[in-house]
This record gives C-alpha cells, sequence and structure tokens, in this order.
C-alpha cells in the first residue's frame, strides 16, 4: 500500500461512493493502491477522537465506575458435599458435583477429587462458586442463598488476592439472599451502599460486577429491560436486566452509573445455560431489608394464614358472580393453622387485608408476610357472594423447606378409574363415582373425606380442557360442599337453572388431588 499513515483501517469502498457521506468527519482518503484497481481506496483514520460516539446519555466509559466499586466485590467458593444415596455406584467412576444448590446460574459440575467416604461419614466434596459483595467495612457480605445453602466451608476472595473464610450470618429461603462474614483482623474492608429510593428508569444503564465461571472480577453492562418480573417467588419482584449474567454471578451486585447497588443477581433465563441477555436482579429496597434482618437476628420471621389460596382468574370471578373485582380464593386450609381456627373456610375469596386491597395472591402472601406472629389481621372476605370481615391472629411462616414437604406430604397416590365401583352419573363432561372402602384405599383417602369421584373425563369436555383427569375428586361446587356424585348433579342443575336469572356461564369446582384442593371453572352449558 503506498499510503504509510498510521491508522486503523475502518473499511474500503468504491471511489466516489462513500466520500460524500465519509468527508469531513475526522476522515480522509489515502491515494491508490500501488498498481492496484484505481476504482479502490483505502480510508485511514487521521484523527485521535472517539471512532464511535456512545449512545444518547450513556457513559464514555464505565472504567471510572468499575474502578470505585470492584473492590467491594469478591468471589465466593463453597465446599459441600454430595449425600452418598445420590451417587451412583460403579468401578471407575469419578465423582462429579452438581450443579450449585439448585439456583441454576452459578458455577459447578467441577470433579472434586474427594474419596468416596467424604469425611465424617458424608458424601465425595463439590465444590462451586458466586459472588458477593461487601455492605459494611467490618467484613458482612450479601450473596445468594442458593450459593451457601449447602456449605461446609466457604473461602472468600478479595480483589487483591487475599483469601479469607466465611461463615454464613444468616440466609433467607424466601428471596434468595443471605449474609455471610469475614474476619479482617481490624483491617476495614471496601463496601457499597443499597441505593432504595434513585432507581434506574428502563433504559438506563447498569453495570454487573461479579464472578462468572470462576473469572473473579468481570465487569459487564447493559440496561435495565423492565421492572416488577415474576419467577414465581412469593416476596420479590424481579429487576429485569440485559447485562450478560453467567454461572457464577448469582450474589453479585448490579450498578447504578453513580455506582449505587441497585440489584442483586439471582437468576437467567437461557434456554442454553449461558446469558442471553435476560437476567434477573432482586431489588435493591428488599436486600436491604432483608440482610438489615438477618444481621440483627439471623433469620427472617414473617407472618402466616395457613391457606393454599390461589388468583381469582376472569373464569373464576364470572363463576362467582364477582364482576371485575379481585382477590385471593382460598383452595384449602391447614389444619389447626390461624385461617381455620379464625374460621377461614375453603372458597372464600379474600378481597382485603387491613383495608389494604388484595389484587392477587402473591399479593396476599407478602402482605400476611409483613405481618408479626400474634397480629390481628382483618380479613374482608367474599363468602357465598356476600361480604364478611374474619379477624386472624398471625402465626409464624414456616421456612420454604418446610412448607415445600408439607406441599409434597401425604399419600402419593395414582389415579386408577377402576378402582371405583357403584353407579356412575355424567355431568359437565365428567363420568362420577361414590367413594367406597376399595376407592379409599387406592387413593390413599382418610374416612372423613367424601366427594364425587371422576373416573372418566370427555376429551371434548370444558373439563378436559381446564386439566380434570380421572382419579381427581370433586369436593365443591358453587357454594356447597360434595359428598356424593349426586350432590354435584343436584348443584350442577341449580346452577344451571340460576344462571338463567344471574347470567352466569360456569361453575366453580372444588378438586382434590394428591393431597390438595384447587378450584377449577367449568363451563354449565357442557351435559
Amino acid at each position: 500500500m503506498a499510503s504509510k499513515k498510521t491508522g486503523i483501517i475502518i473499511g474500503i469502498a468504491a471511489a466516489g461512493v462513500a466520500a460524500a457521506a465519509l468527508a469531513g468527519g475526522g476522515l480522509r482518503w489515502s491515494p491508490p493502491f500501488s498498481g492496484g484497481d484505481s476504482h479502490f481506496l483505502s480510508l485511514t483514520r487521521i484523527s485521535t477522537g472517539t471512532i464511535f460516539s456512545p449512545p444518547p446519555g450513556g457513559p464514555l466509559s464505565f472504567a471510572d465506575i468499575f474502578e470505585k466499586v470492584s473492590p467491594a466485590v469478591v468471589q465466593i467458593e463453597v465446599t459441600s458435599h454430595i449425600d452418598p444415596r445420590h451417587v451412583p455406584a460403579g468401578p471407575g467412576l469419578p465423582f462429579s458435583a452438581p450443579p450449585d444448590n439448585g439456583g441454576g446460574d452459578d458455577s459447578g459440575g467441577d470433579d472434586s477429587g474427594g474419596d468416596s467416604k467424604g469425611g465424617k461419614g458424608k458424601g465425595p466434596k463439590a465444590e462451586s462458586a458466586g459472588s458477593g459483595f461487601f455492605i459494611s467495612a467490618d467484613g458482612y457480605i450479601t450473596t445468594n442463598n442458593h450459593v451457601v445453602e449447602n456449605a461446609d466451608e466457604i473461602e472468600v476472595t478479595l480483589k487483591d488476592g487475599r483469601k479469607l473464610p466465611a461463615k454464613i450470618i444468616g440466609r433467607d429461603e424466601a428471596t434468595d439472599l443471605a449474609v455471610i462474614k469475614v474476619d479482617g483482623g481490624g483491617t476495614a474492608f471496601p463496601f457499597v451502599d443499597f441505593e432504595n429510593s434513585a432507581k434506574p428508569r428502563v433504559g438506563d444503564w447498569v453495570l454487573a460486577v461479579g464472578n462468572p465461571f470462576g473469572l473473579g472480577g468481570t465487569a459487564t453492562a447493559g440496561i435495565v429491560s423492565a421492572y416488577g418480573r415474576d419467577l414465581g417467588d412469593s416476596f420479590v419482584d424481579f429487576i429485569q436486566i440485559d447485562a450478560p449474567i453467567n454461572r457464577g454471578n448469582s450474589g453479585g451486585p448490579t450498578f447504578d452509573i453513580y455506582g449505587r447497588v441497585i440489584g442483586v443477581n439471582s437468576a437467567i433465563f437461557s434456554p442454553s445455560g449461558g446469558s442471553v441477555g435476560i437476567g434477573f436482579a432482586i431489588p435493591a429496597d428488599v436486600a436491604d431489608a432483608i440482610t438489615k434482618q438477618l444481621i440483627a437476628g439471623g433469620k427472617v420471621t414473617r407472618g402466616y394464614l395457613g391457606a393454599t389460596i390461589q388468583n381469582v382468574t376472569p373464569d373464576i370471578a364470572e363463576s362467582l358472580g364477582m364482576g371485575a373485582q379481585k382477590g385471593a380464593l382460598v383452595a384449602e386450609l391447614s389444619p389447626g393453622g390461624p385461617a381455620q381456627k379464625a374460621g377461614v373456610q375453603s372458597g372464600d375469596v379474600i378481597v382485603a387485608l387491613n383495608d389494604h386491597p388484595v389484587g392477587s395472591s402473591i399479593e396476599l402472601t407478602r402482605l400476611v408476610g409483613q405481618t408479626h406472629s400474634g397480629d390481628i389481621i382483618h380479613l374482608k372476605i367474599l363468602r357465598d357472594g356476600k361480604p364478611t370481615v374474619i379477624d386472624v391472629r398471625s402465626g409464624v411462616r414456616p421456612s420454604e423447606t418446610q412448607l415445600a414437604e408439607n406441599a409434597a406430604g401425604g399419600e402419593d397416590s395414582q389415579a386408577n378409574p377402576e378402582g371405583a365401583s357403584g353407579k356412575a352419573s355424567v355431568v359437565l363432561g365428567l363420568t362420577l363415582a361414590p367413594l367406597d372402602a376399595a376407592a379409599r384405599a387406592k387413593l390413599g383417602l382418610a374416612p372423613e373425606i367424601k366427594g364425587a369421584l371422576v373416573t372418566a373425563v370427555n376429551s371434548a369436555s370444558d373439563a378436559a380442557d381446564k386439566g380434570l383427569h380421572p382419579g381427581d375428586l370433586v369436593v365443591h361446587a358453587g357454594d356447597r360442599p360434595i359428598d356424593s356424585p349426586a350432590d354435584l348433579v343436584k348443584a350442577v342443575a341449580e346452577a344451571r337453572h340460576d344462571a338463567k336469572k344471574e347470567g352466569r356461564t360456569l361453575i366453580l369446582l372444588g378438586v382434590r388431588r394428591e393431597g390438595h384442593t384447587l378450584f377449577v371453572p367449568i363451563k354449565l352449558d357442557d351435559n
């Protein structure tokens, strides 16, 4: 090339095609290639300015922010043990660590090389990694619960390379947050603050810092994509961000452009397991409140009703004649729980708590969780279409593990339509039979449980579309309990008669399945 100008070649174009568009922008044409085609010129840069302008409102660089906050971000390495019962046996089969603690977005899977005894009667060692950050000068670190919940040993690596052992101060399964602590021997640690008020807007820049795939001190940038994402968690409305986060980023912070923590990275959506630009962070106000409670007492306590609830869908609202009113439907009650003791019944719709309107089951759970054990909760409910108020003395919410175990408890029966005997009835596309001793034994039903047993479902019916199947037990219809198939036939007939006057097209069925009750609206026009 004839031109000896130093610079970056950023393009080659036919003479005269792009000259008008590019001339005058700090760029100039160089002489033609020696002996080459005179129609092609090399474009060389002679300006020392920025090639591309940043997006409007965006920082020229995140370097200053990273330099300011990165000393507070740490790598967390966790050693745990695999349950020997879950390790397949076989000659020469290596032990491998499972993905870290069920979170789905932190590193794990490294072979530990531990022996089969695993020490102290435990299984072989497994190692996983995550992220965290200092929230105080005396060594308190915020991270995710799923990073450390099964830890036998925790080691924290600081930006300066120091490695320090850490201990768990407290964990909260419900929000997936935890606090651990290291001892600096009197040395003050760099720390960062939560930003609880000046939240970035959707579209504002954010910076995530963490330990993806064990690569500590990694920064990625993006924007706030959305707020209020529901991931099925009862106590967190997540922030969605598109700053790339991967396995190992869990527990690390997301910063605004002022270096303030606006979220704790917790999960990603990814068909492949890697970042696809959809990450989720726990909002700073939630993380701040929870970590303060954990530091103060090692745990978080929440109020408790003792009721399984579900959302009031438009179909359910129509079947109950509620119109556009929202609420949370009580599906079943924990025996001896606060709600049952106070007189709440299955089928009640809770529309307000302490004069605060209830818009969904999650909202009710959060409102109850904000109460304390012993508080009197004023519930406004609809029962048989009529409003009433019931006062409930709040209990203490069990841990999420205990709640999950309770939900999975009882007989794990498989439906068998041949287990029912007696004359069958057909209504709403459901073939029904009464319960007898044989059916109770096959389904694991206690003597006090009554209902109409579904033995077959018409595949063309609304009941089939709504997911009813053989083995379901109909225990409630409209505003009445169901003890037998005849009760359900009668309830449907009355509902059809009333529908002509009230304009309803659905009946709400309470269906017991695998030890739990849920409510399903079914069209009345089905045979």
